[in-house]
């Protein structure tokens, strides 16, 4: 199972070797980009071997965020614990040799703060590739998306994921085929 530890950031992934420098991070919350991402961020792991950090930001009873992501039925309450648990649960499944780490952030948290949070985590830890799953990040007209801000950052390199459905590099499919691990 993947290993959590606690910080707050909603969906990140990077990849760091044993000593922790260097690192591919990813920020995940459980949509079919940030998994095809996951998947991705392990696949290039067998090549660089530095290890697959996965970041999830929640923000603090935002039951129209947790809504949104799918983190929460409509008439379910917020429940912070469960869904870092399953949010844990889901990378594990994609990537079991993955960490998990988690931040949280205030409940009305100002624009930005999510991707300032992804970002400062890269950073902190070295982060050698940040792997974000976006169909908006990159694009010459994007809306403002976590995305677009963490792939602004200069002290990392940003691999965009930006199909559910990636293109099958047979290299990397060998080791972590993506049809399996993605539903």
């Amino acid at each position: 199972m993947a290993e959590q530890t606690e910080h707050s950031i909603p969906n990140a992934i990077d990849i760091r070797p044993d000593p922790p420098t260097n690192d591919v991070s990813f920020p995940f919350d459980g949509s079919e980009l940030s998994k095809t991402a996951l998947v991705r961020a392990a696949q290039f792991d067998t090549v660089f071997d530095q290890g697959v950090v996965a970041v999830s930001v929640v923000p603090r009873n935002n039951k129209s965020y947790a809504r949104e992501r799918g983190w929460i039925e409509p008439d379910q309450p917020f429940d912070g614990e469960a869904i870092i648990e399953e949010l844990q649960e889901s990378v594990a499944e994609i990537a079991p040799d993955a960490e998990f780490h988690h931040i949280s952030v205030g409940r009305n948290s100002p624009s930005g703060t999510i991707a300032n949070k992804i970002r400062k985590f890269a950073r902190d830890n070295d982060a050698s590739i940040v792997f974000v799953g976006s169909r908006n990040a990159g694009r010459i007209a994007s809306s403002l998306s976590v995305g677009s801000s963490v792939s602004s950052d200069r002290s990392y390199d940003t691999m965009i994921v930006s199909h559910a459905r990636p293109i099958r590099i047979p290299e990397l499919e060998a080791a972590i085929p993506t049809e399996d691990t993605i539903e």
